[in-house]
């Protein structure tokens, strides 16, 4: 099966060109093929498919662990270039079915590269049984804000927010302090998260910057996350902490978002990248 390893600001996935290959078991495939001693390696594996409503191309995206999610901010944005640079959709802007339903996507093209993308992350759930978020396992301060009442009482406060997939926004002194890899699956777990949450700690520079480290559900620890950094967008606006525009530091790099009052929506920008391409022959 040939497939091609790309990563949007270090968050890398496998992509398979489902036009042409065919996956009869997606999540058992996801877990072999992102196994990072085993497989190919990555924070999950990407189908880039036709689409069923009229769109340019579909992605399914699955977690390492081989759950499906509903959308990947960083993972759309290499989608579109894969589709744009191996003349599947020239189209421009470019109409990406998802989870989420059918994003749109500016292209930024060098020549026949797509250097970046702008993608319309569309408007933020914000009612907390459809994020989904239980209110009874919460002791809310705010509509969106509060502690989670079975977990450690030093937490502070999250904020919940849905990009199409569950957020939790926690703002943090000193984000390195953190010890994601032990709180993250016990926050991601929680029994106020019907369907899991992604997690994020933010430490604030500026109302225009911040720097975030991300638990991603279903993935463990990574580089980015798209949808986060849009969530961590929103929260901060909700909390009063940011502006509507700010700049995301990542472990992987920068992406910069958007919530703008114009439309509702959140605008995200950010690199795509194709790292190598090859054959994998399961045995």
């Amino acid at each position: 099966m040939k497939f091609t390893k790309m990563h949007g600001a270090g968050n890398d996935y496998v992509y398979i060109n489902a036009f042409q290959e065919k996956v009869d078991d997606p999540a058992a495939v996801a877990i072999r093929i992102s196994d990072r001693h085993f497989g190919v390696g990555g924070d999950g594996m990407v189908l880039i498919a036709p689409s069923d409503c009229g769109a340019d191309v579909r992605m399914r995206m699955f977690n390492s662990d081989g759950s499906e999610a509903e959308m990947c901010g960083n993972a759309v944005r290499c989608v579109a270039k894969f589709a744009y640079e191996n003349g599947i959709s020239k189209n421009n802007p470019m109409r990406v079915q998802t989870g989420r339903g059918v994003l749109t996507i500016d292209l930024h093209v060098e020549g026949d590269s797509v250097r970046q993308a702008t993608v319309n992350m569309q408007a933020p759930i914000l009612d907390l049984p459809a994020i989904p978020v239980e209110p009874a396992k919460i002791k809310l301060s705010s509509a969106n804000t509060g502690k989670i009442l079975d977990l450690d009482d030093s937490l502070p406060e999250a904020t919940f927010v849905s990009m199409g997939n569950p957020h939790a926004v926690f703002y943090v002194p000193d984000v390195k302090s953190i010890d994601l890899e032990k709180i993250g699956p016990r926050i991601e777990n929680a029994s106020a998260f019907p369907r899991r949450i992604n997690v994020h700690f933010v430490q604030i520079h500026s109302s225009g910057e911040v720097t975030m480290r991300t638990w991603e559900r279903g993935s463990g620890i990574t580089l980015a996350c798209g949808t986060g950094a849009s969530a961590v967008c929103v929260a901060g606006v909700l909390t009063g902490k940011t502006g509507r525009k700010i700049l995301a530091h990542l472990p992987g790099g920068d992406l910069t978002l958007e919530w703008r009052e114009a439309d509702g929506c959140v605008y995200m920008t950010g690199p795509a990248e194709e790292v190598f391409r090859g054959e994998w022959n399961p045995r």
